[in-house]
């Protein structure tokens, strides 16, 4: 019969379960912490308490925020009539990153896809029509993946933004087939976005 782990295995466990760390990986950041416990394990443990206290979707485009409303949908020099859709946060983080886009954006929440079950009513496609039509777009830029999925996601949202004057458009050259924003550079991701087409 297996002791129960202490709190050093049980941190241990509970950073392994975070994307792109695996065990071993989560063993060294755990002692690195525990070693400078001051300068890094405090302030870390800090930050977490006030972020789960704080970390909210923003109630305009459904980034991560501390702040009912994101700074970008705050900010009124990102009111430039250009909407970006993408499928999650951190597709938007992958974009502001880059910077080249000075827009606003829309998180959809995930993409269609039939084997999954995921339709229309799970994504937030009903709040992107009515945010085009409420805040007069002239553009929304579909940047989603381009994968079966995310292909078939901009096509029905073209359909639905269909009867509202408003260009729709999508990333072009610079996004590989089974590309995921996440994991592209940013020169990737601007020069991507320049060079979009009309979907």
């Amino acid at each position: 019969m297996h002791a129960p782990p202490n709190d050093i295995d049980a941190l241990i466990a509970q950073v392994a379960r975070l994307p792109g760390l695996g065990p071993r990986s989560a063993r060294r950041l755990v002692l690195h912490l525990i070693q400078r416990r001051e300068q890094s394990l405090r302030p870390l443990l800090f930050a977490l308490e006030r972020v789960v206290l704080s970390a909210q979707c923003c109630a305009q485009c459904g980034n991560i925020s501390t702040d009912p409303v994101c700074a970008i949908c705050a900010d009124p020099r990102r009111a430039t009539g250009e909407l970006c859709v993408v499928e999650d946060v951190a597709d938007l983080w992958a974009m502001e990153r880059g910077g080249a886009f000075r827009g606003r954006y829309h998180v959809l929440g995930g993409t269609l896809s039939a084997l999954d079950a995921v339709g229309p009513e799970e994504l937030r496609i009903p709040e992107l029509v009515t945010r085009v039509r409420d805040e007069g777009a002239r553009e929304v830029i579909l940047a989603l993946g381009a994968t079966v999925d995310g292909q078939t996601t901009a096509h029905y949202i073209a359909d639905a933004l269909a009867a509202l004057e408003v260009q729709v458009t999508a990333l072009a050259q610079g996004v590989p087939m089974g590309g995921e924003l996440d994991y592209l550079d940013d020169g990737t991701i601007g020069a991507a976005l320049r060079a979009r087409k009309a979907l």
